[in-house]
């Protein structure tokens, strides 16, 4: 009976003991593994810390790194293509130059064309013009020459011509007006080279030197392009 109840308290006792020896063992297991662990791991943290830093202490510094061949083969390849791109920019650049430059000259002869299209059809007409003027010249001489005093009904030819005379003028210089052509008179007006041509100066009194005070010949002008200038006498300062 004793040494059953002393085997129940003993096993029990022995079990526990066990356990706890196994545990303590297992801990300190795992703390030297550990310990042993530790140093290899800095010294690899410092072989690798060391490493990057001579490599970061190349020239360029940058780490050197060696590249495989097929890396060498393909930086060649990207290198290539780059340089073609550049090439193909810049001819792309020397197209668009060319074409702009095309358009503009298109574009400024389109605009000549056109004015002088233009002038053609304004000015075609400007030696005919020149030849009429005589003709009017001739018909207002004819008319001025005409003494006014004669000019009743005892002169029925004379009074008829006239009055036909005057208006064969008068319908020329309407159809001058209906193409353009206009008539110059600068009485007392100032002499102006581009529209005026002087014959002589005088003194004048009570006009201002360069006023126009006698006009010979009237000018003409077509569409404000002078075809004959106004031939006159200028007051002299």
């Amino acid at each position: 009976m004793k040494l059953r109840t002393m085997a129940s308290f003993v096993v029990p006792v022995a079990t526990r003991f066990t356990r706890v020896t196994i545990d303590s063992l297992h801990n300190i297991n795992k703390n030297i593994l550990l310990r042993l662990i530790q140093p290899s791991h800095v010294s690899w943290q410092r072989q690798e810390y060391s490493t990057i830093t001579e490599e970061q202490k190349s020239e360029s510094g940058e780490p050197v790194l060696e590249l495989t061949e097929n890396e060498r083969k393909l930086k060649a390849d990207i290198e290539l293509i780059n340089k073609e791109l550049m090439d193909l920019k810049n001819h792309k650049n020397d197209l668009e130059d060319k074409y702009k430059r095309a358009l503009a000259d298109g574009e400024n002869l389109r605009v000549r064309l056109n004015k002088q299209i233009q002038d053609a059809k304004m000015f075609g007409i400007q030696g005919f013009c020149k030849d009429l003027l005589e003709v009017a010249d001739i018909l207002g001489k004819a008319t001025e020459s005409v003494p006014k005093n004669e000019l009743t009904e005892k002169n029925p030819h004379l009074k008829t011509l006239y009055e036909g005379l005057k208006m064969t003028e008068a319908q020329l210089h309407k159809v001058f007006k209906k193409h353009g052509l206009v008539s110059l008179n600068p009485l007392n007006e100032k002499f102006d080279p581009n529209q005026h041509e002087a014959l002589f100066q005088q003194e004048v009194e009570g006009k201002e030197p360069g006023t126009i005070v006698v006009v010979s010949k009237l000018g003409y002008k077509l569409h404000e392009r002078v075809v004959r200038p106004a031939l006159v006498g200028v007051a002299k300062g």
